[in-house]
């Protein structure tokens, strides 16, 4: 009876170690909310992911927490997208994980830089799931089929949203100008034909003068609306906001929901 129970005990411990690296799944960490929705539709069941900046906080400032930093040493890859947060935090990833692959999404993407937002434009975004693809693809080379189908409806999605977007601007002239405090838009706003006026000053709240003058503007410009990030403070929007008897609506680039996020911009800016 022992000698029995010790071979299925045998059996059971070189099943566990034979099938699971079989059946285990890449572990990615991610900068942002919205990768996690590119992710989830090219990797599927396949993946797991881990979100570094959380919701409500900014990229541009974000500290990881000691928790997420365990979660680094497991990781198996780490997917970047060119934001500010990644520059200060990578070599310190790399460090406390010498095995974890780093790669870059926002590849072959025309970029300013003073915008990393670039996945503010479904068209861009066509080319960060090309480019998950060919990533989970060269590192799970068996399920590539699954990863290049899923691609092909995301793309088709992609499309869809592309013409929903215009559907929903078609009656809003060229070149219509909407408010924002941080100018994180400017993707959006190329794509679709319009003029982001951004509140702040190279980065910096303006200071009274300056005020003055963009309240001038936005009067000239017959701005109708404000948008503003819940990453960041209102006070001045709202200043701006109350001087015009316009209104303070927030949306944020960061948005987890990317796809119902853009079409709710577009949806504002078109009522405006």
């Amino acid at each position: 009876m022992i000698k029995f129970c010790m071979k299925k005990l045998l059996f059971i411990l070189l099943s566990t170690f034979i099938v699971t690296p079989l059946f285990a799944k890449l572990n990615i960490v991610v900068s942002i909310q919205p990768q996690l929705e590119f992710l989830s539709k090219i990797g599927g069941d396949k993946i797991e992911t881990t979100l570094m900046v959380l919701a409500g906080d900014s990229p541009h400032t974000y500290e990881p927490k000691p928790s997420q930093m365990r979660e680094i040493s497991q990781a198996d890859l780490y997917l970047t997208i060119g934001v500010e947060f990644e520059k200060v935090w990578l070599e310190k990833f790399k460090n406390q994980n010498s095995k974890l692959i780093v790669k870059n999404i926002a590849k072959d993407i025309n970029k300013t830089e003073s915008d990393p937002h670039i996945w503010v434009d479904p068209i861009n975004v066509k080319q960060i799931a090309k480019n998950i693809f060919e990533i989970l693809s060269s590192l799970d080379s068996k399920n590539r089929d699954f990863y290049k189908q899923r691609l092909d409806n995301y793309l088709k999605e992609l499309d869809n949203l592309d013409q929903e977007i215009k559907k929903i601007l078609k009656n809003t002239p060229k070149e219509t100008k909407f408010m924002v405090f941080h100018p994180a838009w400017s993707y959006f706003a190329s794509r679709y034909n319009l003029t982001q006026l951004a509140i702040e000053v190279e980065g910096k709240k303006p200071k009274p003068r300056e005020l003055i003058s963009i309240i001038k503007k936005a009067k000239k410009e017959q701005v109708k609306a404000v948008f503003t990030q819940p990453e960041f403070s209102d006070e001045v929007a709202k200043t701006i906001a109350n001087s015009l008897n316009i209104e303070v609506i927030k949306t944020s680039p960061l948005a987890k929901d990317w796809a119902d996020n853009l079409k709710g911009l577009a949806l504002a800016i078109a009522k405006r």
